[in-house]
Order: C-alpha cells, then structure tokens, then sequence
C-alpha cells in the first residue's frame, strides 16, 4: 500500500471521531455540496475574514434562515466554516479549496451526479460483480460506456469534464514522448471524444490517427475532429475491444491506452493486450498512460484516485479499478510485452508505460 495511507496514531477518543465522521460522510457531503451550489459559501467568501452573520446571508440569498443555519452548522462540523464573533461566519481555508480548486469542485460534481444514487447498491455490485448502481441514473445498458452518450446532459457533463481533469494535463507531455519516435501512424484505443487523436494530429502534421470506441461514443468524437479540421487524417473504428474476437489494426506505429486499462477487468486487459501483441510489429510501439494512485506524491491525490474505484465497481462495469503501477507492470509482462521505460509524474498525476515487443537475441 502507498505509504501516505498508512494508519495514524490516535487515542480512543480521535479515532471514535474519525468513525462519525464516516458514518456521517454522505449526509455531510450533500451539506456541504448545498453549502456550495446555492451560494452560500460565495457569500462567505466575498466579506473575508469579517465574516457575515446568518440573517445576513439569508436575505442576500432570499433562502430561509432556518436552512442557512442547518448548513453552515454542519459546514463548522466539517471544517469548511469558522465562527468569527458575534454570530458572523467566514469561510476556511477547506471551504476556499471546495469553492476555487478545479479537482475538487469536478470531484465532488462526479461524485454528486454520478455516483451518488447508485452507491447505495455498492454492496449488491461487490457480491454480484456487476454495475448494480447503473440504473440509479440509467437503467438500458450493461456498462456506464454504452450508456454514456444517452445520459441526461448534465451527468455527462459532469462524467467529461472528470476524465478530461485528469488526462489533459498529461497529453502534451505523452505526445512528445511518442512523437520523438517520429511514428507515421497511431491507434488512439478509447478514443472517447477524441481530444488526445486531434491534439496529436495537429501537433505533428503528416501523422495518420485511427480512433476505436464504441460506436455511438464515436459519434462525438468524430465531429469534434472535423470541427478541428483533421479529418482527412483522422479516421474512426466502431469496435468492442473487450470482445475477443475484436481485432486492432495491425502493423501501425503507435498505439496509446489513456485511463482505458482501469476500465477492464484483469481478464479483459490481459486478453486486450494480448490482442495488441498480435496486431504489433517489431518497430511498434505501445504507450499506456494511467493514474496509479500508488505513484502519487500527494494524499490528495492517491486519495482521489483509490476511492474511484467504488465507482468502477458500481457504477462503470462491475469488475474493474483503479491499478496500481506493479498491477499494470504486471499485465504487460503476462501478455508478453515489454515495458521498457516508466515516467511518472505527466500531468501531476499520471505514469506512462513505454511497452514494444520483446527484442529476439542473435
């Protein structure tokens, strides 16, 4: 286990405290999620260190004081606001991260719209080991993938704008990687929306991108690249890729894995990589980018990442999980692959795995 989760000393008193607060962690999240979203902690932001008192913050909300105070209290409780003196309240400095830092706010959005719901059948999908709390927010597909395109705007808003906080950052610094290799052709496996083929593609102007995703993800994908303006050299493939008998194009250059391996089971990214194995050649090459969240340097951030696995469990496809960087060395050795070089720290939070084919002696 990562070393920032090992357990803190405490007495009998601090660690029955540290229970509450758990047994209590949902309600406080919607607390303090309210506190946030109907404005209240705006407020307390903008009279600085003088505070302002409940009725005040009331009549510039035109919310009852009744229920102001029922959640600034619970936000004294969890350390998101201080009492100053004289019934006026401030923010702190958990309340300021929770209002202006961007991971926190994506954070608790995903955790808000899509998790929340269906984290109450988290129990069902461990014994079961299938996404039991999908139908809290969709209830026609197996796997949050397939549901994606048709979730309500706001959810797959939210789902986005979660997956792009965690990969934009390491992008550039991935595809100079990969483009140091000069590479004629890439294979963008998950492509999603497409960001990463159509950063690629106009980054480095003679480079051919195929992007593979499920079909109607790909819909999105593939206007955002005309819209880019690459589309003479960024073509699209409708695929399955945890179907076995789905074949990756052979013989291309590169071909890149973002955040797509903790979408699959151990099975399944065996039998993927596998797979790659069979379509690479000996000058291929396989990037895989990935948050390990054994591999941060912060507990924000292992912290993050570790507890999105609840998530996979639940919501995304029942049998998969954020892995650790040893987890992922692993596949990649079983599959018969070559990991010749990791870098951690792209983006802040990301390890990227450098893989080719093993190279024949004599």
């Amino acid at each position: 286990m990562n070393r920032v989760f090992e357990a803190k000393p405490g007495s009998a008193i601090e660690s029955v405290a540290a229970a509450q607060r758990l047994a209590f962690a949902p309600i406080v999240f919607q607390a303090v999620r309210a506190l946030r979203d109907l404005g209240i902690l705006s407020v307390l932001d903008a009279a600085g260190e003088s505070g302002k008192s409940i009725e005040a913050v009331a009549d510039e909300l035109r919310l009852s004081q009744y229920g102001v105070r029922v959640l600034v209290e619970s936000g004294v409780s969890a350390g998101v606001v201080e009492p100053v003196e004289d019934g006026r309240f401030c923010i702190s400095k958990v309340g300021h991260f929770l209002l202006h830092d961007r991971m926190t706010r994506v954070n608790m959005d995903f955790s808000h719209l899509v998790c929340y719901l269906g984290m109450y059948k988290l129990d069902a999908a461990i014994a079961e080991g299938r996404p039991a709390g999908l139908g809290a927010i969709d209830d026609g597909h197996a796997t949050f993938y397939e549901a994606l395109p048709h979730l309500r705007d706001d959810i797959k808003e939210s789902w986005y704008a979660f997956d792009h906080f965690y990969s934009d950052s390491a992008y550039p610094a991935a595809l100079e990687i990969i483009l140091a290799h000069r590479p004629q052709t890439l294979v963008d496996i998950g492509a999603n929306q497409g960001r990463f083929s159509i950063l690629a593609a106009q980054v480095d102007a003679t480079l051919r991108v195929s992007m593979i995703d499920l079909p109607d993800q790909l819909a999105d994908a593939v206007s955002l690249v005309e819209k880019a303006g690459v589309g003479d050299r960024v073509d699209a493939i409708g695929m399955d890729v945890r179907r076995a008998d789905a074949e990756i194009p052979r013989g291309r250059c590169a071909y890149w894995l973002s955040q797509f391996l903790c979408c699959f089971s151990e099975a399944e990214i065996l039998s993927l990589l596998q797979r790659l194995v069979e379509a690479m050649d000996s000058e291929s090459r396989l990037y895989v980018l990935e948050t390990c969240w054994d591999r941060q340097r912060y507990e924000a951030a292992a912290f993050s990442l570790v507890n999105t696995s609840p998530y996979f469990a639940c919501i995304a496809n029942g049998n998969s999980k954020m892995y650790t960087a040893d987890e992922i060395l692993g596949f990649i050795e079983r599959s018969g692959l070559r990991c010749y070089r990791t870098t951690d720290g792209l983006g802040v939070f990301h390890t990227l795995f450098e893989c080719e084919l093993p190279r024949t002696v004599g």
